[in-house]
This record gives structure tokens, C-alpha cells and sequence, in this order.
């Protein structure tokens, strides 16, 4: 079994080398190093409380330039809410923090009218839905009206309310979190909803040592308000100008092929029920170029589409009856597809 692997990781290496050899040649590729820069303020930043959890900063820095909205999945107490508060405390951004409950009325996350007795009309009093960074605590906790209130924000970015519109600041992006053992009175959110976050990001326990460091850190200062000192480090501009340039990222058609196949063997393998959308290809895509930026490079490369693709496709994909009851995951499915197409060189 060892030597199927290794040419198969050798072939793989091979085909990112060849990519990036061809694309060096071209001139036309943008200069990403201030997306680097910019993603290493933000890492090192974080890192000053944060320990471990290396991929899923990454993946936040990928949403944030790319301004998609993100979905964190993971146990009580594994600081879920945490980097994204430090990620907040990095940007020099507005930031909003909306706890989901039963309770919770669409009219509370989006605004309402108020009525102004002074003039005598009714005026717009904006919701918390209205900053720039928003986090959304345990979002499966709202029933299906309140969560249908992000629908409109998450993809058009905006809100309309009594028929006139009002846009949202860029940079935009929600990052809600979910806890997936507690299921008793929850909602769970519904596909078209879940197609609207670019990733899923599944997150696990610490390891022994990252535990270790944890307490090491925090063992004079458990009672401080952990992210008191940490400061920006970016601005508004800098994060859109980052945007830009990962739009202007190099991917080669051959690249946007395998892509197209990898979602389109989605929606034909007898261990799915549901494949991915045309959204999906969309996600990859620009997931890919801002993962080539944010490490250094003007060009996407197989490898970086084989990274972002699981976190793309893993909360998009419903696997059929079968698959489920044998206890087969999402992850172990798409990582199938993937390691079936041939790489492109």
C-alpha cells in the first residue's frame, strides 16, 4: 500500500512544481506580499492568546478576505468564541457579538421601526446585524424565522426593511458557532442556509502539549479578560486592499477544471445524496486563491484547492441512508473523490 501513496504524493509535487514554474514565467501575477504581511500581523496576534488551532486561524483569515461567512463547529470551552473575538480586536472594524436564543425575534438581529414622536413618523433603528464583523453565538439555538433573517445579509449584504434597502460596511462577514452534541432544543439549519458559509470548520480538543501551554500561559492571569491587550494590528483598507489582490490571483483553466469535476463528482456518487452546489465551485475557487496569497504566492496550485476543498464541501453534501448508518463521515467521502482525480500538471 506504501508505494501507491508515495507516487501519488510524488506526482502531486511534481504537478504543483511544474504550476509554479510555468506561472513564475508570467509576469502578469499580482504582488501578494502584503496579503502575507497583512496575514501574519493577524496570526501573530492572535497567537498571543490563542494556543494552537493553527488551521483554523487560517481558514478565518481565507473567509475574512474573501468576506465569506464561516460556521464553527466544535465541543463547549474549545474557543470557538474567542478567536473571533481576537480576530475582531485585530481589525480596526466594527464588531458585533448576537446571542441566539428561542426567543430571539428577526426584528432583533435586523432593526424595527420606532416611532418618533417629535416628527411624527416612523424611523429605522438599525439591528446589531449592522457592523462589520459579526458573531453569532450557538446559532442552531433560534428557531426558523430568526435564522431566515440572515439569509438576505449573508448573500446580498443587506437588509431590507418597509422596502428600502440599506447595504452593509465591507468588510462584511458572520462567523457562527454551533455545538454539535447538544442537540435537544435546537433548530438545525437548513441546507439552503448552510450553502451560504464558504466553510464548515470542524474543531477538535487541544493536544497534550497545547494543553500544556495553555495553562502555562494563563496560570498567573486566569482571571483577566483575555482579550484586553490585544490590539489592532490592521485596518479597514488594508483587509479590502487584501481582497482585491486575491481576486487578481493567478488559478489556470486547468486548475478551474478539476475544481468543476471535484463538485461534479459530488452529485454522482452512490454515497451521496445531495452533492455540492455551483456556490461550492465559487468557494473553492476563491478560498484557493486567498489560501496561494496569504502564503505568499500570486498563483493557486493543486495543493491549495485540496486544502480548502473538505472545509468547503463538508457541510454542503448529504450522504445517502446507507453511508450514514454504517457510520461513514462526510470528510472520509470527499477525501475519496479527491484522491480518485487525476492532478492536473
Amino acid at each position: 500500500m506504501e508505494e501507491p501513496i508515495d507516487e501519488h504524493q510524488n506526482k502531486e509535487q511534481e504537478s504543483s512544481n511544474e504550476i509554479e514554474s510555468t506561472v513564475e514565467v508570467n509576469s502578469t501575477h499580482p504582488d501578494v506580499s502584503s496579503v502575507q504581511e497583512c496575514s501574519e500581523k493577524i496570526k501573530s496576534n492572535i497567537s498571543r492568546v490563542l494556543i494552537g488551532q493553527d488551521k483554523m486561524i487560517e481558514l478565518l483569515l481565507i473567509g475574512l478576505f474573501t468576506e465569506g461567512h464561516i460556521l464553527l463547529e466544535g465541543l463547549p470551552g474549545i474557543a470557538k468564541t474567542l478567536a473571533t473575538k481576537l480576530l475582531a480586536a485585530s481589525i480596526d472594524a466594527g464588531f458585533s457579538r448576537i446571542q441566539f436564543t428561542p426567543d430571539l425575534m428577526p426584528s432583533d438581529i435586523t432593526g424595527t421601526s420606532v416611532y418618533n414622536l417629535k416628527e411624527s413618523e416612523f424611523s429605522f433603528r438599525p439591528g446589531p446585524i449592522f457592523s462589520q464583523l459579526i458573531l453569532i453565538d450557538e446559532i442552531n439555538r433560534a428557531p426558523a424565522k430568526t435564522q431566515a433573517a440572515l439569509m438576505e445579509v449573508m448573500e446580498e449584504r443587506q437588509i431590507t426593511h418597509d422596502g428600502k434597502c440599506y447595504p452593509m460596511r465591507r468588510p462584511f462577514m458572520v462567523i457562527a458557532t454551533q455545538n454539535p452534541i447538544e442537540q435537544e432544543g435546537t433548530y438545525a439549519l437548513p441546507e439552503a442556509q448552510l450553502d451560504r458559509f464558504i466553510f464548515k470548520v470542524k474543531i477538535s480538543f487541544p493536544s497534550l502539549e497545547e494543553e500544556f501551554q495553555i495553562l502555562d500561559t494563563f496560570k498567573d492571569k486566569y482571571l483577566n479578560n483575555k482579550t484586553a491587550d490585544v490590539k489592532s494590528v490592521v485596518t479597514q483598507d488594508e483587509i479590502l486592499n487584501c481582497s482585491r489582490l486575491v481576486e487578481q490571483v493567478h488559478i489556470k483553466e486547468e486548475l478551474l477544471k478539476y475544481i468543476a469535476q471535484i463538485v461534479h463528482n459530488t452529485r454522482n456518487n452512490g454515497d451521496i445524496f445531495l452533492g455540492a452546489s455551483p456556490r461550492a465551485s465559487l468557494s473553492i475557487m476563491q478560498s484557493a486563491k486567498a489560501l496561494a496569497a496569504i502564503r505568499g504566492r500570486g498563483f493557486v496550485t493543486p495543493d491549495d484547492i485540496k486544502t480548502v476543498s473538505p472545509a468547503v464541501l463538508n457541510h454542503r453534501l448529504i450522504l445517502s441512508h446507507e453511508r450514514e448508518m454504517e457510520g461513514v463521515s462526510v470528510e472520509t467521502i470527499i477525501e475519496e473523490i479527491i484522491q480518485e482525480l487525476e492532478i492536473p500538471r
